[in-house]
C-alpha cells in the first residue's frame, strides 16, 4: 500500500503503481441490493433463472455502475492519502466496461497514478487509473481513470 501525505509526495508519486487490493466477492445479493438503489431491476442483473436461459453470459451480471462504484472502497487497500482535511470524487476521465462480472465472481481492483497535478496552493488533483480485475479471467472488467481532490 502506498501511503502519500503531502502535495510534493503526490507529484513524486506520478507514474507509479499504488497497489493490488484484496479479493471482493460480488454475488447476487450485492447486485440486487444495487438494482434497489439505482431502480435498474433489468433482468440481466436480478432474474437468475432467465440469465441462465437466455443470457450470453449464462448467469447474472453486475451493473457496470456497480462495478465503477465499488472502487473508491475497494482501492482503500491500495494506496491511502494522510494529512489531508478532505478529498472528493472530482469526476472521471475516462471509464470502460471490458467484461462481465457474473454473479458469484470475485474481483479486484489494481491502482496506478496517471498524473497529480497541483490546482491551488493547498490542493491537489490525482487522476488513478483502477483496473477492476476478474479473478480467473485475463480480460478485467474495467477500467477507469479517476479524479480524486484532496485538500492538505
Amino acid at each position: 500500500m502506498k501511503v502519500i501525505k503531502s502535495i510534493d509526495e503526490a507529484l513524486a508519486t506520478m507514474g507509479e503503481d499504488l497497489g493490488v487490493s484484496r479479493w471482493v466477492e460480488v454475488d447476487q445479493s450485492l447486485i440486487n441490493s444495487f438494482a434497489e438503489v439505482t431502480r435498474d431491476h433489468q433482468w440481466i442483473h436480478v432474474d437468475v433463472a432467465k440469465a441462465e436461459r437466455e443470457s450470453p453470459y449464462g448467469a447474472t451480471i453486475a451493473h457496470g455502475f456497480l462495478t465503477l462504484s465499488l472502487i473508491p472502497g475497494v482501492s482503500k487497500d491500495n494506496y491511502r492519502i494522510e494529512n489531508s482535511k478532505m478529498g472528493i470524487n472530482y469526476g472521471l476521465n475516462k471509464v470502460r466496461f471490458l467484461s462481465p462480472v457474473r454473479a458469484g465472481t470475485r474481483i479486484r481492483v489494481r491502482s496506478h497514478l496517471v498524473d497529480a497535478a497541483q490546482v491551488a496552493a493547498d490542493t491537489v488533483n490525482l487522476i488513478v487509473r483502477h483496473t477492476v480485475e476478474i479473478e480467473g479471467a485475463d480480460k478485467p472488467a474495467a477500467v477507469a481513470d479517476l479524479i480524486a481532490r484532496f485538500v492538505f
